[in-house]
């Protein structure tokens, strides 16, 4: 394409901060952008994003989603379950886990999620000043997947310890030593609890998977692994974002307040997704805007960007409860669709329900100690101090 005066990588802190500007100037200046440094390609408009999304046998899943170095090879699939992998394995894993994972059970779980998300919410408002990213949006979802599971609430602290420690990156979106124990760790615990549901079946999700005969224990323990990062963390990022953003835009707060909850989660999801990017691999020589791209070259997909792309979404930097996003692609397309995406979305909503019936709206948020993560294919809060309250 020709020489560009513009520069991205994920793991620029100030790209990581506010990397909405520099989204722009590819869409406009570089929709192929390519970084030699850490040897990606990268894609930022949305009929780009979304076509490359759909086209398993162009871009391939089968060297995993994340762009962090050591984590791109076919070794991936054994901690991120059928999300690093192509049809017909694909297929099938997925099949037999969306046995276990049907529309009716995910929606048997709101009453469980609304208990839950009300006892985190009491204990926030009794305190008044809390961290809403870490002692909110974080736990939340780890206690709905350990829910599910079926982690007793014994265990549930160990399982929130290792987690965390597992999506805790240096700024080269290396995972820390601390993360690496904590896969071991809870590698171990998962294993143990799919060994005793197998011994004695119960009503909850394992007890689902290990009855299907298609499934090894290690493919079950590999899902298990990907609901914390495709599950637990997407949500997280999601009510911190509604919650954050709601507060800097005080007419979209009042309408959120006011009942808009299913439009506060989508313009969330739109605004600042948390998803914010995924690779694939290149299978063949492939041409965008007049430069060809080689085989198995690392195609870095841009959620984030095509999310803003004001070929699709007018106005797109405005944060507005009313906007159509029907086009967005938070969750993904195609094959690879976030096969959690409901339940995602279902925990925003109850979370975001509960929080406007306890909490007056004239919330407060302290920017100075706000902090995002550290690496590229996700984009969020894991400090977000916020003072409420009752309402």
């Amino acid at each position: 394409m020709g020489d560009v005066d513009v520069f991205y990588s994920p793991y620029d802190p100030a790209v990581n901060d506010e990397p909405y500007s520099v989204y722009a100037r590819l869409r406009a200046e570089a929709p192929l952008y390519h970084n030699t440094d850490l040897g990606f390609w990268a894609l930022s408009r949305h009929a780009d994003v979304s076509a490359a999304l759909s086209d398993s046998g162009l871009l391939s899943s089968d060297h995993g989603p994340l762009l962090d170095p050591g984590a791109w090879g076919t070794h991936v699939r054994t901690f991120l379950s059928f999300v690093a992998m192509d049809p017909p394995e694909h297929t099938r894993m997925r099949a037999a886990i969306s046995r276990g994972f049907t529309p009716r059970r995910v929606a048997a779980l709101e009453p469980m999620i609304r208990q839950i998300a009300r006892g985190h919410i009491e204990r926030a408002v009794e305190r008044g000043t809390f961290d809403f990213a870490r002692d909110f949006a974080a736990v939340l979802p780890l206690d709905v997947i350990s829910e599910l599971v079926g982690v007793p609430p014994s265990e549930r602290a160990r399982v929130r310890r290792d987690s965390r420690s597992i999506l805790e990156y240096d700024p080269q979106g290396t995972m820390s030593e601390d993360g690496v124990k904590g896969v071991v760790s809870l590698g171990g615990y998962y294993s143990s609890i799919v060994a005793e549901r197998r011994a004695a079946p119960r009503d909850d999700l394992v007890s689902a998977l290990v009855a299907d005969d298609d499934l090894t224990d290690e493919e079950i323990v590999a899902f298990l692994f990907l609901l914390i990062g495709a599950g637990a963390e997407t949500t997280t990022h999601l009510l911190s974002a509604a919650w954050y953003w709601a507060w800097r835009n005080p007419d979209q707060r009042a309408a959120a307040f006011a009942g808009a909850i299913e439009r506060w989660t989508e313009e969330s999801l739109r605004y600042d997704t948390p998803a914010h990017g995924t690779a694939r691999r290149l299978t063949r020589d492939f041409e965008w805007y007049g430069t060809r791209v080689p085989e198995n070259a690392k195609v870095w997909l841009l959620i984030g960007s095509a999310n803003r792309d004001e070929r699709v979404f007018p106005d797109p930097d405005v944060y507005d409860l009313n906007r159509d996003t029907a086009r967005a692609i938070s969750f993904g397309a195609g094959r690879h669709y976030c096969l959690g995406g409901p339940l995602a979305r279902l925990e925003g909503r109850v979370a975001l329900e509960e929080l406007t019936r306890a909490v007056a709206p004239d919330y407060d948020i302290d920017p100075t100690g706000i902090r995002r993560t550290a690496h590229g294919n996700v984009r969020g809060m894991v400090r977000l101090p916020t003072s409420v309250k009752r309402a």
